[in-house]
């Protein structure tokens, strides 16, 4: 009888799959970048450079894992960790997250969206370890973290880049 976790590894045809889906973003990114004009910007270098080079680097990766998956595997490879099923609450409390921050952005701002996101998101992967909530204590210790790092993220695009993200306030600083 073969171990449960060797039931759990992918087989060729599945690797191989994985290298030509990847090779296949590649295009459709590569695609959508011969669309962007090449007019060269700063140090000669055009807006579409980037996208191209993503895509260039993603078909390269592709084909990588095509010929290792057609040569005997991918080598090396770690057995899979995690539950053997998905968590679907836990990945309903990050889905929340995303969702409740796209909803509420425009109307209490950028930093207090995205720390509502953070405290969601950080809840189901908490639950996802098999970690309790922690309780009040943790759920301010969550807003506080998400404060710090959205506050600073909103400062940088607006007042550095100066890049207008949603505000609460007229003066733009939350």
């Amino acid at each position: 009888m073969t171990d449960s976790i060797e039931q759990a590894a992918p087989g060729p045809l599945y690797q191989t799959l994985v290298g030509v889906a990847a090779v296949a973003v590649g295009g459709v990114m590569a695609f959508g970048a011969s669309a962007i004009p090449s007019d060269a910007g700063y140090a000669g270098i055009g807006p579409n450079a980037l996208p191209w080079f993503v895509a260039a680097v993603l078909m390269l990766c592709g084909a990588w894992l095509v010929w290792e998956a057609r040569t005997g595997g991918y080598r090396s490879m770690e057995p899979p960790s995690g539950a053997p099923r998905a968590d679907w609450l836990s990945a309903l409390w990050v889905a929340g997250g995303v969702v409740a921050n796209a909803a509420l952005i425009t109307t209490i701002g950028f930093v207090l969206a995205c720390t509502l996101c953070f405290m969601l998101a950080v809840r189901g992967l908490r639950r996802a370890e098999g970690k309790g909530h922690g309780g009040a204590r943790q759920v301010l210790i969550d807003a506080i973290t998400g404060l710090l790092i959205a506050a600073p993220v909103f400062w940088l695009f607006n007042k550095l880049l100066a890049l207008n993200l949603p505000a609460i306030t007229a003066g733009g600083w939350l």
